[in-house]
């Protein structure tokens, strides 16, 4: 079975700063993380290489500091890493990652065919949540979102189990392979690297593939592929403070401020009374 994950490096969601004039991202100077969700998804396609057999490639697009996140990925059990940077690629809104990322797949279908991808179900920087279902659309592969659980990989009959997450409770869905997955945190507890394993993972090659190796047409990519533009961001009001009763003039008096002010509040009282009633 081969597995392709797709991993995103995003920058440290405490770091995280915009440039006022384009409205991105400055990552410049900001430490780089592997999305966690990605770290997890990871984990999932190797544990199914352990029970299954089969391969597992690392992907990430990204500058040339995205090498890092796939050397992480191989001292954590994959076998191949590939990074997809190129100039073109810069600027790209989900659509267009989602396009590059399917280009890349598709390239090395043809060298290996690919049973399943998994990604994260979402990127912590972006939090949309649209890049694995953009791949698997563009892909055409059946996909099941916000999985917590593999059940089960029939190979010889093509299929696959879920189970995930839905609103009020869970869903197990049985679907085909090929297929997209994308995982919650709950799928699995990523492994801690090996030594022998850091080591082999810092002396092991990764491959570069641009625009031209993947076959890309040149207007679907970066932002000249991407229809969406953020116009403006800011950052929200912050929050006031709620009122504040000082004791130190007597308890009751406190006391009977606070409840004053709440039974001032529109519809305070009558849920208090509904739900002694019940």
């Amino acid at each position: 079975m081969h597995s392709v994950c797709c991993i995103k490096q995003v920058p440290d969601t405490a770091e995280v700063k915009i440039d006022p004039e384009t409205n991105t991202l400055i990552r410049a100077g900001v430490e780089s993380i592997s999305n966690p969700y990605d770290i997890v998804a990871l984990e999932g396609a190797v544990r199914l290489r352990e029970q299954y057999g089969g391969k597992v490639t690392a992907i990430c697009m990204g500058p040339p500091q995205g090498e890092s996140s796939l050397r992480e990925a191989l001292s954590l059990g994959a076998d191949e890493a590939i990074l997809l940077s190129d100039r073109a690629f810069a600027g790209a809104d989900t659509l267009a990652t989602s396009y590059t990322l399917s280009k890349a797949i598709e390239k090395l279908g043809r060298e290996l065919p690919v049973d399943l991808v998994l990604c994260g179900k979402q990127a912590i920087d972006g939090d949309t949540a649209q890049t694995g279902p953009g791949i698997a659309t563009r892909l055409g592969l059946a996909q099941f979102t916000y999985v917590i659980e593999i059940d089960w990989i029939d190979m010889e009959k093509r299929r696959i189990q879920v189970k995930r997450r839905v609103s009020g409770g869970t869903e197990i869905l049985l679907g085909p392979l090929p297929a997209l997955l994308t995982v919650e945190l709950e799928l699995a507890v990523p492994r801690r690297a090996s030594l022998p394993a850091l080591i082999a993972s810092l002396r092991a090659p990764v491959a570069t593939w641009n625009a031209e190796d993947i076959e890309a047409s040149p207007q679907m990519l970066g932002i000249k592929g991407s229809p969406t533009w953020v116009r403006a961001i800011s950052s929200p009001p912050a929050r006031e403070g709620g009122p504040k009763f000082d004791a130190g003039e007597g308890v009751e008096k406190a006391v009977s401020q606070c409840l004053d002010v709440l039974m001032d509040e529109k519809g305070f009282l009558s849920k208090l009374l509904k739900k002694w009633e019940a």
